[in-house]
């Protein structure tokens, strides 16, 4: 049971294939520090998939529970995925490379889904995830649980736009619609309309955490890295990097919009409090996801996915010790030093009042 002395967040968390390990991790911690209650989370793809896990674990077994779920289902893709031919090379076995770069099933059918419609190439729909899911998660508990609220993003395909799925509508429908990446699998249908992966419109959302009254502290979960000092030169480092940007933008966007709207609030003096005292925090370490390649999101190694997981918990860990004191009090996150290159030279023209005369000399 929560207490007067604990601090509520909400969490954001990105899909990233077994990446989402990394959030299990991070999960695993906070759960296990009664100071901290979660209020809200908004998922995609595999930050989803830890949502559901968590909420029908917390409704099982409160946080105990929850950590336990979690464990059971990564566990459960680990399993699964020992019979998949889509293995690491023998190679990068013996040097402990987790990526699958140089696996020729890999290799094959990545080439295969460039060319082959998910249609034929999987014409009776057969998706081991999505029969994992089914018996990981009670998704009656999810939907019936009230000690978190859980927000699940997917992309309709008609319009582009993003669609949130939220209690008690979440399914397994609701889940797969959101992890389906349409080069592998059709879209996933939900009362007529069709729907592909949520990190194409939303990775994650966060307007359904910024538009919550219940809690101000946002915590960004994130295992896609934002920068990346090394430029890619090789055609497979590139495309790696465009699909790094693509599932980046639309949180990159949101991010944007915060940050625009609170330099509103300040330099117009609105009287918004209830955006002013919105608090944004991160928890992420660029360079030790700078070392993994765009292939391992398929490696469901035990070994690998519980190394990640030991990351993800160092990660919050360290988050906790250096800004738990600032969590209710202020944003640890500073969004004016993620956009500091963004509009430079216009900054520069207003600062030094260029170009309002400009305008009026036209």
């Amino acid at each position: 049971m929560a207490t007067h002395r604990c601090k509520q967040i909400d969490l954001a968390l990105q899909g990233g294939g077994s990446h989402g390990a990394l959030t299990w991790g991070v999960l695993d911690r906070i759960l296990e520090d009664e100071r901290l209650q979660i209020d809200g989370i908004s998922g995609t793809s595999a930050g989803a998939m830890n949502a559901v896990v968590l909420a029908d674990g917390l409704e099982r077994g409160g946080r105990n529970g929850a950590r336990d779920a979690l464990h059971a289902f990564w566990q459960a893709v680990s399993d699964a995925a020992r019979f998949s031919p889509i293995q690491r090379s023998p190679w990068d076995r013996m040097t402990g490379n987790y990526s699958l770069d140089h696996s020729p099933a890999y290799l094959w059918f990545e080439s295969l889904t460039q060319l082959v419609a998910p249609s034929m190439l999987n014409p009776f729909r057969i998706n081991p995830l999505r029969q994992l899911v089914e018996r990981q998660v009670d998704f009656d508990r999810v939907n019936a649980c009230r000690k978190v609220k859980i927000f699940v993003t997917a992309t309709n395909v008609r319009t582009g736009r993003a669609h949130i799925f939220r209690q008690p509508r979440l399914s397994v429908d609701t889940v797969m619609a959101s992890a389906c990446l349409p080069f592998m699998f059709e879209a996933v249908e939900i009362e007529g309309e069709a729907y592909w992966d949520g990190g194409y419109s939303g990775n994650p959302a966060l307007y359904p955490l910024v538009d919550d009254q219940g809690c101000r502290d946002l915590v960004v979960v994130q295992i896609n890295p934002l920068v990346r000092r090394q430029l890619p030169e090789t055609a497979r480092e590139i495309l790696n990097r465009l699909n790094e940007i693509t599932f980046n933008s639309s949180l990159v966007k949101e991010l944007r919009s915060i940050q625009l709207l609170h330099q509103l609030i300040e330099a117009e003096g609105l009287e918004l409090q209830y955006y002013r005292a919105m608090r944004l925090h991160l928890i992420h370490a660029e360079r030790e996801v700078e070392e993994l390649s765009a292939s391992s999101k398929l490696n469901s190694e035990w070994h690998f996915l519980t190394r990640l997981r030991d990351q993800g918990r160092l990660w919050a860990d360290r988050w906790l010790d250096e800004n738990f004191d600032s969590i209710g009090h202020e944003s640890t996150f500073d969004l004016n030093e993620l956009f500091q290159d963004t509009f430079r030279p216009i900054m520069e023209q207003e600062r030094s009042g260029t170009g309002g005369d400009q305008g009026k000399g036209q």
